[in-house]
């Protein structure tokens, strides 16, 4: 409300009302990383000055202690619901790719940092043995929410991306639960609180895998089942389950729940679903709306006069787990793994704190005020010291040092196509074959099945959506192929691609010459139409499930030039035949896809789709047009029955 002051109005806000505080504080957390998006730094460092700002030492507008005991429950669901949204986007078959690092990381590497951080605490803070284990058990974990999306941004090498993330993801419930044993240990100190913590750990760990494990089969299991959840129930379905699974597991074994759901999420999120896309989406957007909310308040509830009081040694303290507890622990857990020496320094420079660092802190810091121990709020003003120091840090020199290491992709190899059918597999196949790395992204279930059965790596989802492309890896991609029977998705995606990704080079399959997504339209989309001409892709769809398709190389030969205007008209625009596509070029050791844009050359080889039972008529015209006969093979069986 406005109150009238001396020489004009001033904005009052009843910061001690619960309402107040929530809403202020999920509408400046959604700002928080919109702002941060446009300025392109980290939301954790936008988020943590505007939840400071907005505090009792700031302008008092979110007062996160009028909420009470609801502040710790709104904390703790938040964090579980952002703990199976990541693993829902954590690969197996990734895992497989690294798993002796990660294993090692998530279980010996969490013990490096704890007793490290724990020593760094006490060295240099002169803090009680229970309060720097309980430091050290906090900040065991990092954060997937900022990894994310500089590995996405850095364009970092398959296997470091891959150790990067799934340590991001997998250690931030073991954190949490190392977290609860240290501080069970320092409310009831001794060697029977020491022995049940350890017994209590192993039980969490174990009760949260299994009961993970079986919900999340459920889960998946009833998704794919069109009459149990009926349409367009899924999403607060699969919400109110992990809520339940979180919940239940914790009424049954305490804190064994945070565990629970980050398994359950994995298992979802390598099971096929009828609501795949759907679901990541929602859970996206949900777990962005609940990061800032908890950022904002988590901010507003440390105090400037705590960090202030840390000082040197607390700099000292974050710098210490920088430079030295990190890389030991990096070192240590990567040992004897097919990481390669550059790839471990990397690993071991980014390691930054997120909001699980930030809820447990919070969690820690009040459980230690209720049993009427000092130290909760250094606690909470130096983990915020270490995650602010971790982020900046991260967010400011990752490329640089990426670069300088050499662990970024030298180059923009990938071929991403759109639409894994007939053609588009067949083009896939001839770009692999030459030795062009290939991804496919659809929203068919059964066209990515058919497309994974034949090698290829698939993406579901809306080729639209950013956080598909983000999982697609489009900062590996150099050419982006819109190749469906839809001409307009095909010239959304492109330039999707183009403006997302900054991808170079985009090509758009077209139907026709003269309607819809014309060729000049495309090209002044800064997009090239794809194959020799505009083709009927669902025919060729057809023709490709029914084995009626042959792949044949022919070779540019020389060929008499025609001088008259009829000619020149026919080579400028050749003409629309559905006897055969010509899919791909190889020049030398060079496979490129076929556009109308390309100047071809003499000796050029082509794979060309042949209909069969057309196939003397295709030849003429291709040789008509100088394509001599190579050799020729029957389909592989993946292409003639895929589609």
């Amino acid at each position: 409300m406005l109150q009238r002051r001396r020489g004009g109005y001033a904005l009052a806000v009843d910061a001690a009302h619960p309402m107040t505080t929530l809403v202020l504080a999920l509408a400046a957390g959604v700002f928080a990383q919109l702002l941060a998006r446009h300025i392109r730094v980290s939301s954790i460092v936008v988020l943590l000055a505007i939840g400071a700002g907005l505090g009792p030492d700031g302008l008092g507008w979110v007062q996160p202690r009028s909420l009470g005991a609801g502040l710790f429950a709104i904390v703790e669901l938040a964090v579980a619901v952002i703990l199976f949204e990541g693993g829902l986007n954590l690969e197996i078959s990734r895992l497989r790719r690294g798993q002796k690092p990660i294993r090692r990381l998530v279980t010996l590497g969490a013990i490096v940092t704890l007793v490290g951080g724990a020593v760094c605490a006490r060295a240099l803070l002169d803090w009680p043995w229970v309060q720097s284990l309980l430091f050290g058990s906090v900040i065991v974990v990092t954060g997937p929410t900022v990894i994310g999306p500089l590995v996405a941004e850095l364009r970092l090498r398959p296997r470091v991306a891959t150790v990067l993330e799934a340590e991001g993801v997998m250690i931030d419930p073991i954190g949490a639960i190392l977290a609860v044993l240290m501080l069970g240990i320092a409310l009831a100190p001794g060697q029977d609180a020491l022995a049940s913590g350890a017994l209590g750990l192993l039980l969490r760990l174990g009760f949260g895998a299994a009961v993970g494990l079986a919900v999340g089969l459920l889960i998946a299991l009833l998704l794919r089942v069109r009459r149990i959840v009926p349409e367009g129930w899924e999403n607060i379905f699969t919400l109110a389950a992990v809520l339940g699974l979180f919940q239940g597991c914790n009424e049954i074994v305490s804190h064994s729940g945070i565990l629970a759901v980050a398994v359950a999420g994995v298992v979802v999120g390598n099971v096929r679903t009828r609501v795949d896309r759907d679901l990541r989406e929602f859970k996206d957007q949900l777990s962005l709306l609940l990061i800032g909310l908890l950022f904002v308040l988590l901010a507003a509830d440390v105090r400037f006069e705590d960090v202030r009081e840390l000082g040197w040694p607390g700099l000292l303290v974050v710098g210490a787990l920088i430079a030295i507890v990190r890389p030991v622990d990096v070192w240590l857990s990567t040992a004897g793994s097919e990481l390669p020496v550059r790839e471990r320094l990397f690993v071991a420079w980014l390691a930054p704190r997120g909001i699980v660092a930030a809820a447990v802190a919070s969690l820690s810091a009040a459980g230690l005020e209720a049993g009427g121990l000092p130290g909760g709020p250094e606690l909470r003003a130096l983990v915020f010291l270490t995650i602010l120091g971790t982020v900046l840090l991260a967010g400011l020199t990752a490329g640089p040092v990426a670069t300088f290491l050499g662990v970024r992709l030298p180059g923009r190899e990938t071929v991403a196509i759109m639409g894994a059918q007939g053609l588009g597999l067949a083009l896939g196949s001839e770009l692999r074959d030459g030795g062009v790395p290939v991804v496919f992204l659809d929203s068919n279930p059964h066209n990515c099945r058919r497309a994974e059965e034949s090698g290829f790596p698939v993406t579901f989802g809306n080729a639209l959506e950013e956080r598909t492309l983000t999982r697609a890896r489009f900062g590996e991609v150099g050419t982006a192929i819109g190749l469906t029977s839809n001409e307009m998705l095909n010239g959304l995606f492109v330039a999707r691609a183009r403006e997302l990704f900054s991808v170079p080079r985009s090509h758009v399959a077209l139907v026709s010459a003269e309607t819809g997504l014309t060729p000049d339209i495309a090209r002044s989309q800064e997009a090239t139409p794809l194959f020799d001409s505009p083709h009927d892709l669902e025919r060729w769809d057809v023709r490709f499930r029914h084995g009626d398709v042959a792949i044949e190389t022919r070779e540019l030969v020389e060929r008499e030039s025609d001088d008259s205007a009829e000619g020149k008209a026919a080579a400028a625009t050749p003409p629309i035949d559905e006897r055969y596509v010509i899919l791909a070029i190889r020049r030398g050791e060079r496979v490129m896809p076929m556009s109308e844009d390309l100047a071809l050359r003499t000796g050029d080889l082509a794979a060309v789709a042949v209909y069969v039972p057309e196939r003397e008529e295709a030849q003429r015209a291709l040789a008509g047009r100088g394509w001599s006969s190579h050799e020729s093979s029957e389909p592989p069986e993946d292409v003639a029955e895929g589609g």
